[in-house]
């Protein structure tokens, strides 16, 4: 169960190829921190704040999601905790349709999670 868990709050729901034709990249740290600047990152189970000072808080199945963000090279890098569980570093791009962010794992060559920004 801990395994699913920590996989969720990784990639989220769906382990799928990365495929964004309609969504808008976002290309560079100031449109991505206008975007998220005062909302909330929400899927099932999870929510996040992603604030503009390089932190990362929230609460995902019931335990404290903390860590931190730099944008490096046109991609959100992240270190991430799930409560007590290291989820370890990842740089991912960022992708934008209406109020969906789609951040895609290993630089948008990897699986992506969904997020509503609310």
């Amino acid at each position: 169960m801990r395994i699913l868990v920590v996989f969720l709050c990784l990639v989220g729901l769906f382990s799928v190829p990365a495929a964004a034709e309609s969504f808008r990249h976002i290309q560079d740290e100031r449109s991505f921190v206008d975007l998220v600047t005062g909302k909330k990152l929400t899927r099932l189970g999870i929510k996040l704040s992603v604030t503009n000072n390089g932190r990362i808080q929230g609460r995902a199945f019931g335990k404290p999601v903390t860590g931190n963000w730099r944008w490096q090279n046109g991609a959100f890098c992240r270190d991430l905790y799930h409560g007590d569980t290291d989820l370890g570093p990842n740089c991912q791009l960022v992708k934008m349709r209406g109020n969906t962010v789609r951040f895609i794992s290993d630089r948008g060559t990897g699986i992506y999670a969904d997020f509503a920004l609310r």
